[in-house]
């Protein structure tokens, strides 16, 4: 794993490699997503449960994922200095 950064702000991009993968990736697998930190993660969660869109949560983590209207996984974690 590799984090990359513009130095100035918070904001990363995590770049992964599935050493052992044989196959070509894509992207219908959702093994590729944004992540997006929630402020208050608390209140994030029962919003996007209350609306139906959590398609995987895993606590052991603390994260869960969301789906896009294109299908597409969106990782929600909480605020690292938390």
């Amino acid at each position: 794993m590799a984090y990359l950064g513009d130095g100035k702000t918070g904001f990363t991009l995590e770049l992964t490699w599935l050493r052992d993968r044989k196959e070509k990736y894509d992207l219908g697998e959702c093994e590729f997503h944004l992540a997006m930190e929630a402020e208050d993660f608390v209140a994030a969660h029962e919003k996007h449960k209350e609306q139906g869109c959590i398609c995987f949560e895993n606590p052991e983590m603390g994260i869960y994922f969301i789906m896009d209207p294109d299908g597409y996984w969106i990782e929600i974690i909480p605020p690292a200095d938390k």
